[in-house]
Order: C-alpha cells, then structure tokens, then sequence
C-alpha cells in the first residue's frame, strides 16, 4: 500500500433531485455550507487520504471551483450516466504517481457524516486483503412486499449486511471490474457489487450506522444534527 496516503474518488455527477428544489442535492445546503463541502473536509481531515478527485456532470455550474482543502489537492473530471461510469472515470484520471495495484478509496459525495475511526479501520483490514468496503449488519427485521405494498414474507435477516461507503479497492483490478460488469449490461449498484460479479470478497468491515446516506428532505435535518454530534477536532 502507499505510504503516502490514498486517493479518494467522489463520484458527484447524479441528479438527486429527490430531495426537492431547484439543483442536485450534492449543492443543497447543511449548516450553510453544501452538503458535498461537508463530505470533502470529512475526508481530508483523515491523515490517510492523500487528495479527492470529484466527479462532476459535464457542464457542472455549481460546483464552488475548490482546488486544496486542509491543504490537499482537489481535481475534478467528468463522469458519465450511471454511478458505476463516474467511478472509472475518476479511476482513470487519477494523478500518474498513483499506481495499478495502489488501493483507492470510492466515497458517496452524499455520505458527510463518515467517521474518521472507521474510514482507519477499513483502510487497516481491508487493505490486509484485496480491499473491502464499510457497512452494517442488518438488525430490522425484514419483509418482502407485494405489488399492493402489503407483506407478504419475513426475510432471514443473519448475514445480510447494509452497504455504506467508502470502499476501497485496487486501482486497476476495481478498473477491470467496472468495465467488465459494463460489457456485460450489468449496472452495478457500488463498487463491491463489481469485485463480487469478477470473482472477488470484499471484506465486510462495520462501522457506524450514523453514516447516513442524505437522499430525502428529511435526511438533511438528520445530517445536519450528526455533523454538530460527530464533527471532528482533528481527529475523532
């Protein structure tokens, strides 16, 4: 692994404008400042995150012009349709210095609320391996709906995780798997989804649920009170 800290892409190219209003929930704001800002110093405060490539929709307006944040580089590239092709074009873009088996984390611009701890600890026993991802054990119980939207089924819910981010893996073998779960019309969902279809494990590591994807309205309020609960000073 490099000593000199890891890459971190943030694909940011979606629409999300479930949340309402008149631009991607990536520029709403938090506590007066956008959402993605909140995720980007999130990352940078981690002494093991080296810079942040942010990938934006062609002809992104919004977006603040950032190039450092606590003093790390910030680039930025275009990315395409669906998650998956942001991913590889940050992957693609990386600087050179950053090598084929070097690991690379992948974090949601929507995830501000990430723990410092935990991105330590995936990066520790995931990158034992060949790379892992953050996550949960599921611990509602689980239904299974019918058309109607009544419950129809109880799902087993024993080793059935919930998937959060950042996930890291290596560079070009995360590459490899983009591009072979697109040549096969397969839209994958995250980045574990595309190691698991090339043959891969990814290593499970938990973290805290307080890693909240914001996607609705509400979500924001929820965001908002954790970043004031969980913001670091210096570190967690």
């Amino acid at each position: 692994m490099s000593t000199s800290g890891l890459w971190c892409v943030v694909p940011a190219a979606g629409r999300g404008m479930r949340v309402g209003g008149d631009r991607p929930k990536q520029y709403l704001p938090i506590g007066g400042r956008m959402l993605i800002e909140h995720t980007l110093d999130r990352l940078a405060r981690h002494p093991g995150i080296a810079g942040l490539m942010v990938v934006l929709s062609p002809g992104d307006s919004l977006w603040p012009e950032l190039s450092t944040i606590r003093g790390k580089p910030v680039l930025t590239t275009a990315g395409g349709a669906e998650r998956c092709d942001s991913v590889l074009a940050g992957l693609q873009t990386l600087p050179a210095d950053v090598g084929d088996d070097d690991f690379v984390l992948v974090h949601d611009a929507a995830r501000p609320c990430v723990r410092l701890d935990d991105i330590s600890r995936l990066i520790e026993r995931a990158g034992a391996g060949e790379g892992g991802l953050l996550g949960a054990p599921l611990r509602d119980t689980l239904k299974r709906a019918d058309a109607a939207g009544c419950s129809v089924l109880t799902e087993p819910r024993d080793q059935r995780w919930r998937a959060f981010t950042p996930q890291m893996f290596r560079r070009a073998a995360l590459s490899a798997a983009l591009r072979e779960a697109s040549r096969r019309g397969v839209i994958v969902s995250d980045e574990a989804m595309a190691m698991e279809l090339a043959g891969c494990a990814p290593r499970l590591v938990e973290g805290a649920e307080d890693n909240v994807k914001v996607t609705t309205a509400a979500d924001f309020a929820l965001a908002e009170f954790l970043l004031g609960r969980t913001a670091p000073a210096g570190k967690e």
